[in-house]
């Protein structure tokens, strides 16, 4: 599974803290300031962010799908319409 190979302190941070650390890594990376090693470390570590906020994203979306209260008061499962 893609989530076993994200580091522990990854698998850590709270979805918003890892997203704006991947925008940071970004604007880092798109300025082309630092030399070829750093921004190689820091793609690889902008990827394992990137693996993490999408499983967080998937989990949300799963939880989402669980709790869905009808007309009459009842919760029945229904897929999240994304569109």
């Amino acid at each position: 599974m893609a989530e076993d190979k994200i580091p522990a302190e990854i698998r850590k941070l709270t979805f918003e803290v890892a997203l704006a650390e991947l925008e940071e890594i970004v604007r880092g990376l798109e300025s082309g300031s630092g030399d070829l090693d750093g921004a190689i470390e820091a793609y690889a570590r902008g990827v394992q962010l990137k693996r993490h906020c999408e499983a967080r994203l998937k989990d949300a979306q799963a939880k989402i799908d669980k709790i869905v209260k009808t007309t009459g008061g009842e919760i029945e499962t229904e897929p999240l319409d994304a569109e």
